[in-house]
């Protein structure tokens, strides 16, 4: 039971995040490399079980939605929430030790005795005795208590199991925070997708609108034929971007409706945009001092030390004496009629002297589940600074690239503008006109990414610090 309710791996997300950048950050004027996705390699986070049906509604679907959807919805969270349960039910199993144990039990008997099997034989009472007594019968109505009152394993025990308890509501906690930085991913994704069609498009149109200039000056006797020919492989190339584009984002749109748990078939619009927003981040030290106070799998990493110390006094109380009470009251006779009052009150102290080793080889193991769960919670602690350095670091790249890639789309922008005028003046050939169109595509296509990459870390630096379910939406906007 233990090890179901370790502390949920954020690992698993971090990999789930990064295959799926490549998806965006990877493409390039020349396109993406096809993969396979193995079944079962998938993150949990990354699915859900979709409510409802699907509808011929478009759904309009804002960020706060996606996320309020994914919450009830994804996979990775109701399997968090099933690992709950089943570590409630374990706690009650170990305080069942410590309760009561009432019962009421009646009976009614026929029966024969074998004088002889007693060892009783005519001799001993100079007398016949006959073989076999009965039949004979009688009736017996009997409630019984079993009390243990004191066992210094069954409580340590119990409070162990109530620390795990606490693991797995940490578990699920940070589960919460896990599907909002999935849904974020997802939905900037997208967004992201969609902003490259844009781009993509008006390319296209541009690149359409020159093929057809030098396809004209060409049948003019204007410029030579190598002039058209290169615009309209401009154009197909294009062309070739734009349907690939459209691909893509069709299937980021699936993502987002497998993740938020949407009905197979589900039509849906993503109703925000990624416009950008500067972050004023706060100081390293508070972020990090934020983090170790409210990051749900840090505190289920204390717990699950917690529960592992516990666990060890538990196995070492397996030396200690144990203190019981059995007693039970009920009326017994030939019939309920015929019948007398009874009862019975025992007390017993057990005392172990030797279980075969069995309280040694219980300790080896709460030992080493004990330092295991030590050397997690310092991984950890670890881990948590390094995230949240990581996202800072990420988060101040990306603005600046933003800025730098802002500049970038506007200068290609110009470069195309003149290199069209001087196309148009008849001083240059069109590979001027080509050349700026791929650095116009370049730029824009790095600008997306900036984007992308900028409200991502934002997502990242709210997770790392513990704060993704209610400052993502902030983040986004820019407040700190």
């Amino acid at each position: 039971m233990q090890g179901s309710l370790k502390v949920l791996p954020t690992a698993i997300c971090c990999l789930f995040l990064y295959w799926s950048i490549p998806q965006l950050s990877g493409q390039s004027a020349g396109g993406t490399t096809p993969s396979i996705t193995l079944p079962g390699s998938q993150s949990p986070f990354q699915g859900s079980a979709p409510e409802g049906n699907a509808t011929s509604e478009i759904l309009q679907i804002d960020f706060k939605d996606a996320i309020d959807r994914g919450l009830r919805n994804n996979l990775g969270l109701l399997l968090a929430g099933d690992q709950q349960e089943a570590a409630r039910g374990e706690r009650w199993k170990q305080l069942a030790e410590l309760l009561p144990n009432i019962g009421a039990r009646a009976q009614e008997a026929v029966q024969t005795e074998s004088l002889a099997a007693l060892g009783l034989k005519p001799s001993v009472f100079h007398a016949p005795l006959p073989r076999v007594l009965g039949p004979f019968n009688y009736f017996d109505l009997r409630a019984s208590l079993s009390q243990s009152l004191f066992s210094m394993r069954s409580w340590d025990n119990m409070r162990a199991a109530s620390e795990r308890l606490k693991v797995a509501q940490f578990n699920l906690k940070d589960a919460r925070e896990l599907v909002v930085l999935a849904v974020g991913n997802a939905y900037l994704q997208s967004i992201a997708a969609a902003a490259r069609v844009e781009a993509v498009q008006a390319q296209v149109t541009s690149a359409q609108a020159l093929s057809n200039k030098a396809s004209d000056q060409q049948k003019a006797g204007l410029t030579p034929a190598i002039d058209a020919l290169r615009a309209q492989v401009e154009l197909q190339t294009r062309q070739q971007q734009l349907i690939q584009a459209r691909n893509e984002s069709a299937k980021s749109y699936l993502s987002v409706a497998r993740v938020i748990g949407l009905p197979p078939g589900q039509q849906f619009v993503l109703t925000e945009k990624a416009p950008y927003e500067a972050l004023t981040p706060l100081a390293l030290e508070a972020y990090l001092q934020h983090a170790y106070q409210e990051r749900a799998d840090y505190q289920g990493a204390l717990a699950q030390v917690r529960a592992a110390e516990l666990a060890r006094k538990g196995a070492q109380a397996g030396h200690y004496p144990t203190v019981d009470l059995n007693a039970n009251y009920g009326d017994i006779g030939v019939t309920p009629a015929h019948s007398n009052g009874t009862w019975q009150v025992i007390g017993g102290v057990n005392i172990p002297i030797f279980a075969g080793n069995r309280v040694h080889a219980d300790l080896l193991e709460a030992d080493a589940q004990l330092k295991q769960a030590r050397s997690q919670l310092g991984d950890l602690r670890g881990r948590i600074d390094y995230e949240v350095r990581a996202a800072l670091l990420d988060l101040n790249a990306a603005a600046e690239q933003v800025e730098v890639a802002r500049s970038s789309v506007d200068l290609a922008e110009q470069t195309l503008a003149q290199s069209q005028d001087r196309f148009s003046a008849g001083v240059a050939d069109n590979l001027e006109v080509v050349q700026a169109q791929e650095a116009v595509a370049a730029a824009h296509d790095s600008y997306i990414q900036s984007l992308y990459a900028h409200n991502l870390a934002k997502v990242e630096l709210a997770y790392s610090i513990g704060d993704a379910e209610q400052g993502v939406k902030r983040y986004l906007k820019g407040n700190r």
